[in-house]
């Protein structure tokens, strides 16, 4: 487990001279009841904050997530963050990955969702990243939406009629995924964006939360008037007690001024 950045009760980043940002977030994790190690990773120091989720054993899956985060960390401290460079920090991991690990372990790799703050034109907007199925979801003006789209099976399945998304959740192929970052995988994420505005809520998290809470409840603990500290450790806390059969982590993000 790799985790760079802490949690931030208050964050003011400057934009420009005369604009800036209100941010509160926190970034936790937790290695659950089930697994002896803990392969997930996750950075949260603007203007990326995202999460890994790694896969293939313990010694491997960590180094997968470990590489990934390590990667995005050189992008720390920046003023914004762009698909190239993104796609370059992924393509390095790639290559960390596959010079780390031996051939018993080529298989292995890792998920990552994310999200960073970019400038177009027409302004501010967080850019949302994502590969296999860790989850960015938004609440906003009352609205809870999942931003990204899982590459998975049973997300193919689901857009191909074949299941209903409640019967993925519970299918024999919920945890197989169809994209990720690994050795000799040439793979870009799907990108969204998404304004920046004031009183944005999100939450972005491996599938260890998502297994323990469905949509409802997720929507529940965001709606909560407490700060993003003490919303992010119920949701840990709730998905520990509810079963914990996975690492858990997430980053729960605030917009407090725009």
């Amino acid at each position: 487990m790799t985790q760079i950045g802490s949690s931030a009760p208050h964050y003011t980043l400057r934009l420009s001279d005369t604009r800036s940002l209100e941010l509160a977030w926190a970034a936790i994790t937790d290695v659950g009841k089930i697994r002896a190690a803990n392969e997930d990773s996750l950075i949260s120091v603007p203007p990326v904050f995202a999460v890994a989720d790694g896969m293939g054993g313990h010694a491997a899956g960590d180094l997968a997530s470990h590489c990934v985060i390590s990667s995005l960390a050189e992008l720390g401290g920046n003023a914004t963050l762009s698909e190239h460079a993104l796609n370059d920090r992924i393509s390095q991991a790639a290559e960390d990955i596959g010079s780390q690990l031996d051939e018993t372990e080529a298989g292995a790799g890792t998920t990552l969702c994310g999200i960073g703050l970019t400038e177009t034109e027409d302004g501010w907007f967080w850019l949302v990243f994502n590969i296999g199925d860790s989850r960015c979801y938004l609440l906003q003006d009352g609205a809870f939406i999942q931003v990204t789209v899982d590459h998975s099976v049973v997300q193919e399945m689901v857009n191909r009629g074949l299941i209903t998304v409640a019967e993925a959740e519970n299918h024999e192929d919920s945890n197989v995924i169809t994209r990720a970052v690994g050795y000799q995988m040439d793979t870009v994420p799907d990108y969204t964006l998404v304004r920046v505005e004031r009183g944005q809520r999100w939450l972005i998290c491996s599938d260890g939360l998502t297994k323990e809470l469905t949509d409802y409840g997720l929507q529940h603990f965001l709606e909560q008037p407490e700060a993003a500290a003490e919303v992010a450790e119920a949701l840990m806390s709730t998905a520990i007690d509810n079963a914990g059969r996975d690492n858990v982590s997430l980053i729960v993000l605030d917009v407090l001024e725009a």
